[in-house]
């Protein structure tokens, strides 16, 4: 019997004291808030799982091929239900999410690894403190202690095993992860091309020069991104464009109009 279905005790909530999940001044829901850093996390993290040895789980339900940017934004709402709801109401959305993923496993006949539950767990860690940093600062040892330790939280309540349980520990298992779970596969090709065919050229020209920015050197070397990105020259001038109130003008041309409705609506005003 796999551990994720045994009650997890090895970890408290780190804030025991509240009466959310997440605190209302975490930096994690700032990163949560704010629509262009979350699209940044799945432009990386699209980019990372197409390579991961698992990525045969999305293709089973056929959701993510079908419709990539539509599964984003599911994903996103669990995301943010935990981030800013209330504690009980998170821990409803955890519980919710393995259920899902339980669901699944049952349909297939066996289960999904759990290195597999921690990768994903592991890309969410990684590109919430690529992508923030990327559009707005550096951050603090104790915000991305924060970041792992919401996270890691949520893979506690979905009783994934053997997470670390410390923000260094992460970083080594994070490196031993990316060092042994990426191949270049047949599903890398599918996901990326449905990824053009949703976008357009030009727009998944700027999706590649994006995930080159963000990922780490392993994923960006087997999907053969750019070296240099010139998009990264460009983060200057998408901060001086905010700073004039041209945000939403920069998301239309950037995204496709079908979907920026949904793209503000990432938007949370805390």
């Amino acid at each position: 019997m796999s551990h994720r279905n045994r009650p997890s005790t090895e970890y408290s909530h780190p804030y025991e004291s509240g009466t959310f999940f997440v605190q209302s001044d975490s930096i994690v829901r700032r990163i949560w808030g704010d629509a262009d850093v979350i699209l940044l996390v799945f432009a990386g993290s699209a980019a990372e799982f197409a390579l991961n040895r698992a990525v045969d789980w999305l293709f089973f339900t056929g959701k993510l091929p079908a419709d990539p940017i539509a599964r984003l934004f599911s994903t996103v709402r669990y995301a943010q239900e935990i981030v800013f709801a209330p504690e009980q109401q998170a821990r409803q959305a955890i519980t919710r999410m393995g259920a899902i993923h339980g669901g699944v496993e049952r349909k297939r006949g066996y289960q999904i690894p759990d290195w597999a539950y921690r990768d994903v767990l592991y890309m969410l860690i990684d590109y919430s403190m690529r992508a923030f940093e990327t559009l707005h600062r550096p951050l603090t040892n104790p915000e991305r202690e924060e970041v792992f330790r919401t996270f890691r939280e949520v893979g506690a309540g979905m009783h994934v095993p053997d997470l670390p349980t410390t923000y260094a520990d992460w970083q080594i298992d994070r490196e031993a992860h990316l060092s042994r779970d990426l191949v270049y596969s047949e599903y890398t090709d599918k996901l990326f091309r449905r990824y053009r065919e949703q976008l357009g050229g030009w727009r998944y020209d700027l999706l590649r020069q994006a995930q080159a920015v963000l990922v780490p050197e392993q994923v960006r070397s087997e999907l053969k991104l750019p070296q240099k990105p010139w998009l990264g020259y460009s983060i200057g001038l998408y901060k001086v464009l905010n700073a004039f109130g041209l945000r939403s003008v920069t998301q239309q041309i950037l995204l496709p109009t079908e979907y920026l409705d949904q793209i503000r609506s990432l938007d949370v005003h805390k």
